[in-house]
């Protein structure tokens, strides 16, 4: 894990920060730079930006990956329940010819469940998730897109979450296809509302965007059988087995180890082929 803090200060969405003394970046490794803006409830909200090794030192433009959960992708101490270790897993695809930039955004602490599904739940309470979709694709992308040397098109941006935030990832892809053609859906919190499967219907991934759906054997009651059912769903209703890829782990568990461990085997099926 290696952070670097950057100060900054510009009114497209209002973003504040501070500087630490940090080392000139190790050409092998990247870097990560925090940011906070301004978010939809006019709170703080951190950014965790991952630009890949020799950034400072190229004008090359990098694809983007879109994350939540930032708190648990980059540091151990910030992280729930241990980091999923992006940085370093991005490190090694870098050296072997995959490189990108991620935006990691921290999710909304007491609020993570109401800004992580669009669809309401009653016994949570009232959803917040398109307020939180619409901040990512109208604030937060525009101004990453100005402010470093990204490939802004959909074809070259993606988005990626576990449970609430594969629930989150799976709206943004069928919701914004001009926005992202790429989804990371790791163990999607498909039980939180049924209204998902309705939308699915109405809202199909267009035939060259890419889904990686993961699930464990061990998740609980539910999770698998309602992956599948959605993966079968996506098949039924006109989607290539081409443009989706569904793994179970039959013997893994709800936790960031899991997760951690398919990360790069995502990340290349998402973005290292153009064509299907």
């Amino acid at each position: 894990m290696r952070i670097w803090l950057v100060a900054f200060c510009i009114g497209l969405v209002n973003v504040t920060g501070f500087l630490a003394g940090a080392a000139p970046a190790d050409q092998a490794n990247g870097q990560v730079l925090l940011r906070e803006v301004a978010d939809f409830n006019g709170d703080q909200r951190t950014l965790r930006i991952y630009l890949p090794p020799g950034y400072d030192d190229s004008q090359q433009r990098y694809p983007v990956l879109y994350m939540h959960d930032a708190q648990n992708l980059f540091d151990e101490s910030t992280a729930y329940a241990g980091e999923w270790q992006v940085d370093e897993s991005l490190d090694k695809l870098a050296s072997q010819g995959l490189k990108l930039i991620v935006v990691g955004i921290d999710h909304g602490e007491q609020q993570r469940l109401l800004e992580l599904s669009p669809w309401t739940n009653a016994r949570f309470g009232q959803a917040s998730g398109e307020d939180y979709a619409d901040f990512i694709v109208n604030s937060v992308k525009p101004w990453v897109d100005a402010e470093f040397r990204t490939l802004a098109g959909r074809e070259h941006t993606g988005v990626m979450g576990s449970s609430m935030g594969g629930l989150m990832s799976h709206y943004l892809l069928l919701n914004y296809p001009q926005t992202f053609s790429k989804a990371g859906i790791f163990s999607p919190s498909y039980w939180y509302s049924d209204d998902v499967k309705a939308f699915t219907l109405s809202h199909l991934p267009k035939q060259d965007s890419r889904l990686f759906m993961l699930v464990g054997g061990m998740e609980g009651d539910t999770m698998q059988g309602d992956m599948l059912a959605m993966y079968q769903q996506l098949l039924a209703y006109g989607q290539s087995p081409l443009q989706i890829r569904a793994v179970v782990q039959a013997d893994a568990q709800h936790n960031e180890a899991f997760w951690r461990g398919y990360f790069p085997q995502a990340v290349r099926w998402l973005f290292l082929s153009d064509t299907l």
